[in-house]
C-alpha cells in the first residue's frame, strides 16, 4: 500500500486522483485550501487550509506529516488566467507563477525528509508550457508559469535522483473542470486514470521527462 499526497484535492482532477488512489487501497492525504464533501466522503485524510503559495501553510502541512513516509506526491494545485496582449494583468501573471511554479517547488523541497526511498513525485503541468508547441500565443501567465514549472521539474529530477526519488512532468489533457469552464475533451476521472498510469510506470530511467497523460512524449 502506497502513501499518497495530492494537492488541490478537493475538486476536479485532484479529487479524482484521490478517488482512484483510495479505491485501489492506497493511503491518501488530500491537501487543499477548502475541503469539499466529495473529498471527505472518500475516507482520505484531509488537510485543509493549504495554499501552496503560502510558506506558512506549506510548513503547517509538513508538520502534520510527522512520522509519515510518502510513496507518491502529486503536485496538482494550480490556477489559470486568460491574458491577451494589450490587456495583461501583471498581478494575475505573478499569482500564476506563485501557484503554478513556485508553489510546487516550495512544497516538493519541504517534503524531501518525508519522501521514502523509491518515492515518485509528479508535477501536473500543461503542454501550454511547451515553447515548441505554442502555435496560438496568448495566455501569458499560464504559459510562462507552466514553462517555469517544467524547468523546475527538470532540475528537481536531477537533484532528487541521488535520494532515490523519481519525478515526472505530466500534461493531463484538455480536461473538463471548473478551471476550464467545463470545456475540454476528457473528464477528470479519465484524466486522473491516465495520470496514475504514467506515475505507476515511472522509473529512475524515465525521471525528468515531460509526458502527455496518454503516454505521448511532449516537446519542451
Amino acid at each position: 500500500m502506497a502513501t499518497v499526497l495530492v494537492t488541490g484535492a478537493n475538486r476536479g482532477i485532484g479529487l479524482e486522483l484521490c478517488r482512484i488512489f483510495a479505491a485501489r487501497g492506497d493511503s491518501v492525504i488530500g491537501a487543499c485550501r477548502t475541503a469539499s464533501p466529495e473529498l471527505e466522503k472518500l475516507g482520505a485524510r484531509v488537510v485543509s487550509g493549504i495554499d501552496v503559495t503560502d510558506a506558512a501553510a506549506v510548513q503547517s502541512l509538513v508538520r502534520s506529516l510527522e512520522g509519515t513516509k510518502l510513496s507518491i506526491v502529486v503536485n496538482n494545485a494550480g490556477i489559470l488566467g486568460h491574458e491577451t496582449l494589450g490587456e495583461i494583468d501583471y498581478d494575475a501573471v505573478r499569482r500564476q507563477f506563485e501557484a503554478n511554479a513556485v508553489g510546487p517547488l516550495r512544497l516538493t523541497e519541504a517534503l524531501i525528509p518525508y519522501l521514502a526511498k523509491g518515492a515518485k513525485v509528479a508535477l501536473v503541468t500543461s503542454r501550454m508550457g511547451s515553447i515548441a508547441d505554442n502555435g496560438s500565443g496568448g495566455m501569458y501567465g499560464y504559459r510562462m508559469s507552466k514553462a517555469a514549472l517544467n524547468m523546475a521539474g527538470a532540475s528537481l529530477a536531477i537533484d532528487l535522483a541521488p535520494r532515490g526519488v523519481s519525478l515526472v512532468i505530466l500534461h493531463p489533457g484538455f480536461v473538463r473542470t471548473g478551471m476550464t469552464g467545463n470545456n475540454g475533451n476528457i473528464d477528470p476521472a479519465g484524466a486522473a486514470k491516465q495520470l496514475i498510469a504514467r506515475i505507476d510506470e515511472l522509473t529512475p530511467e524515465t525521471s525528468g521527462r515531460f509526458f502527455h497523460a496518454n503516454g505521448e512524449s511532449l516537446p519542451w
